[in-house]
């Protein structure tokens, strides 16, 4: 005890006055939960004590003068108070903490398994096979160069006078045209482009523009951007680049960490089912090559990998996707686990459950569940029951099935159909799914960021284009809107003895539509259905259309998914401008399900109202006829619908900054070189900080503390945990004991320097008069990415990396005090470039 104190002392000197003075304690002096005027006062007994401790370790205390007795001494000074608000909220420990506090609640998983440096190698190796893969399916395609890489480069001849595009090193201009011009050193003309700037006009060959120029796409409506870039000066376009940058890397950072930790999680390999044939040769159809193709894969990935599953399952509408979910499930139940499948409507889940109890029906050790809105609470809580104890096998059902009081017994399989249609909350609840059981994703257009990983490698994907021999192509027909047509459209589909839906984006207009088609069709059965009626109202007009007795359903697109009925082969939509891409493609899904010929009317209210944004959309869908094409059109939609639908609302700023094309080719370059930034952290011990700092606290503060040894010792365990637990430590001190004096936080600061350096990988900080060196491990592309990205320019300019060293270059030999602030300042600088770095 006393060399541990010894060796504290000599970091941390501290005064205590000697005199007759009233001592403070708390109840408990770890982080005790009472206010300041809840502390008890003690007799002077215990002050001997503190003093014979600190003469044991050779701290010298200073005595202050005499003072009369009749004066009490009382620390209020340094109890928490209101007016100390303001200084708590601008002090550097602060503003460090609250950054931190952000950076936490940002996780998705706070509580990740960690992985020394040789487990990270082997892992990120796997996925930088995983990855190749999926980018040389793009190679070749229309984003490849020459050279094979990805690029999103705009043709120059492709663009039209207006347009706004971006030169990777001078910014954002608008385009004005491609001229012939005569260069000084040649005597034939050359073409050139043309683009505007904020000040002046650019020109470059055309051959130069083809490889420097992007299209500026904004992740919304508008293509506008905010202020063109400056020829004199791009440095405002160089930190709006860099800033984009980093925000791709951090994505990256974060699907990587994901990604190794879900490949390092183990279950045993599923059995071979022996009956898995018999249950295979009772599907009723032929299977196509590319079913049979992904049949193939699923049961690889369970029955030979020892990690997790994520598979996408992309197959356009009627092409299969069920069938080799429902063998998935199969392989899982018959080795006594659990298996749920999620849709998102009840309409949807009902027709799963009414299949899934179908080819299941001759094995009845095999019970199906479905838990919906539907039921009766006792319905609920039966179903509730028998899911906890194992007693159904699967369950079918809608988010309901995420929610806290669902327990299952023994979940090894979550297959998810049309991710796209649920909400946030309910995303991340699949994805937390995704570390620890299989999970097999089915969709016709996947949502733009479950594609992008698939491309990417990141997840499996497997792809069902080949149609049915029985499919017919759906005519599309896009035009604007007339009571004459949509009469027309119904009177054909009525005369050949089908179906029809009615489609509108909003339940307001339902009744009016209603009104309309009862008076053209008196004699014709016609229902409304939408989400927000009676569940078994709702149910019973389900039921009703899939049996042929209503001939016309008007609904909201909560048809959007699901109802497999053979009889109904057209579908209006009204008001097309309102819904998604992937929307619309789900909507022309439901029909041409049978061998008849099936049409789609998009109807649009009038085409000048309609943004350009939305008119491409609308052209996309219209020119992918063919059957099998929803992989295609997803993958065009990534350029054209909205970005915060890929990466979260949070990326679309930093979109906003480069534009859409450049901030996808800087997404596949970081993919391609995600190992490169990399930084190994050391353990807290590890990091030597040769600063000669040793502040003496204020014997007023001592006597507040009573220990302060403790808490020093107290933040240096936190310290060794990692940052977060420092920066919780550090609050509840201040929420405790009130703003701490200057001498203490150069104390507090001591020990994040060392906390931020370990995360660093710095192993140690000297100071040589004007010169601070850090010694370091990280590479010499990760310097540069986080000094790029730090805010301070003083700090940025200030820095060199050289002979695995960090070294700054200060203008004045500063105090030993002042060096420790300004080394704390600028390692929070470069701490705050974590995200963006792998840190195995």
């Amino acid at each position: 005890m006393d060399a541990v104190l010894a060796a504290k002392a000599s970091l941390f000197p501290i005064s205590t006055p000697a005199s007759d003075i009233t001592v403070w304690t708390l109840f408990s002096p770890i982080f005790p939960h009472r206010r300041p005027h809840q502390l008890i006062k003690k007799p002077f007994s215990p002050l001997i004590t503190i003093n014979a401790v600190y003469a044991a370790a050779e701290i010298s205390i200073s005595r202050p003068r005499p003072r009369a007795r009749a004066a009490t001494f009382t620390t209020t000074k340094f109890a928490p108070q209101r007016k100390e608000k303001t200084e708590l909220e601008r002090d550097a420990i602060s503003i460090l903490n609250d950054r931190i506090r952000r950076d936490h609640a940002g996780k998705r998983e706070t509580s990740r398994p960690l992985m020394n440096s040789e487990e990270a190698d082997k892992y990120i190796r796997l996925v930088k096979e995983q990855q190749q893969r999926g980018l040389q399916k793009l190679k070749g395609g229309e984003h490849s160069d020459r050279d094979g890489a990805l690029s999103y480069k705009v043709d120059p001849y492709n663009l039209r006078t207006g347009d706004y595009v971006v030169h990777k090193k001078v910014g954002i201009g608008r385009f004005v045209g491609i001229k012939f011009d005569l260069p000084k050193d040649s005597a034939e003309p050359i073409e050139h482009v043309f683009i505007e700037y904020a000040d002046g006009m650019a020109k470059l060959p055309v051959k130069q523009a083809s490889r420097m120029l992007y299209r500026y796409n904004l992740p919304n409506e508008t293509k506008r951007p905010r202020t063109l870039s400056k020829l004199s000066d791009t440095s405002v376009w160089e930190r709006r680049r860099i800033k984009g940058k980093v925000a791709v890397q951090k994505m990256v950072v974060d699907l990587m960490e994901l990604y190794l930790h879900r490949l390092k999680q183990q279950r045993p390999p599923y059995p071979k089912s022996p009956i898995m044939a018999e249950f295979a040769a009772q599907f009723p159809y032929e299977p196509t090559p590319d079913q049979k193709q992904a049949f193939s894969d699923v049961e690889k990935d369970l029955t030979e990998r020892e990690t997790p599953m994520d598979r996408l399952i992309c197959g356009d509408v009627g092409f299969g996707k069920t069938e080799v979910a429902i063998r998935a499930i199969f392989c899982v139940v018959t080795a006594r686990k659990q298996a749920m499948v999620l849709a998102p409507t009840i309409v949807l889940a009902k027709q799963h459950f009414e299949v899934i109890s179908e080819r299941f029906s001759k094995y009845p050790y095999i019970k199906v569940g479905l838990l919906s809105r539907f039921q009766t609470k006792a319905e609920k809580e039966e179903n509730l029951h028998m899911i906890k104890h194992g007693y159904l096998d699967i369950i079918v059902g809608t988010h309901s099935l995420l929610g806290s009081r669902v327990v299952y017994n023994n979940l090894g399989l979550l297959v998810v159909d049309e991710e796209q249609r649920f909400g946030v909350k309910q995303k991340e609840k699949i994805a937390s799914f995704k570390t620890s059981v299989d999970v097999l994703t089915l969709s016709a257009t996947p949502i733009p960021r479950t594609l992008y990983l698939a491309l990417t490698g990141f997840r499996d994907a497997s792809l069902i284009s080949t149609p049915p021999p029985e499919r017919v192509p759906i005519r599309t027909h896009l035009s604007a809107y007339s009571k004459g047509k949509v009469i027309s459209a119904i009177k054909y589909e009525l005369e050949r003895g089908g179906q029809v839906f009615y489609v509108l984006p909003r339940i307001k207009g339902l009744e009016e539509v209603m009104e309309f088609l009862e008076q053209s069709f008196p004699n014709v059965e016609i229902a409304i259905a939408h989400g927000k009626q009676y569940p078994k109202q709702l149910e019973e007009t389900m039921e009703k259309f899939a049996q042929g007795e209503i001939k016309i359903l008007i609904c909201t697109n909560i048809v959007e998914s699901g109802l497999d009925i053979q009889n109904a082969n057209t579908i209006i939509v009204q008001d097309v401008q309102h819904f998604g891409l992937a929307q619309l493609y789900q909507l022309r899904g439901r029909v041409g399900r049978a061998d008849k010929e099936a049409d789609a009317h998009l109807f649009y209210p009038d085409k000048l109202l309609l943004s350009d944004q939305t008119w491409e959309r609308l052209a996309a869908l219209k020119e992918c006829r063919d059957l099998g094409q929803g992989f295609q059109l997803a993958e065009r939609d990534m350029a054209i619908r909205g970005f915060g639908s890929i990466f979260g609302e949070q990326q679309t700023g930093d979109v906003g900054n480069v534009g859409i094309d450049l901030f996808f080719e800087m997404l596949f370059e970081s993919l391609s070189k995600v190992e490169e930034h990399r930084v190994i952290s050391i353990p807290y011990q590890c990091v030597q900080l040769d600063l000669n700092v040793n502040p003496h606290l204020p014997s007023e503060y001592i006597n507040y503390l009573e220990n302060p040894m403790e808490i020093i010792n107290e933040a240096e365990k936190a310290a060794e945990k990692d940052i977060w637990s420092l920066t919780q430590f550090t609050e509840n001190l201040r929420r405790q004991y009130g703003k701490e004096p200057y001498s203490m936080e150069i104390i507090l600061k001591k020990v994040y320097v060392k906390r931020m350096a370990a995360d660093l990988g710095i192993t140690r900080i000297y100071a040589s008069g004007k010169m601070v060196g850090m010694k370091t491990s990280m590479s010499k592309k990760v310097f540069k990415l986080i000094t790029d990205s730090m805010a301070s320019e003083a700090h940025r300019n200030s820095l060199d990396y050289e002979d695995d060293e960090i070294k700054a270059k200060l203008l004045l030999e500063l105090s030993r005090e002042q060096l420790l602030n300004w080394i704390f300042q600028c390692l929070a600088e470069l701490h705050a470039s974590l995200p963006a770095l792998i840190k195995y």
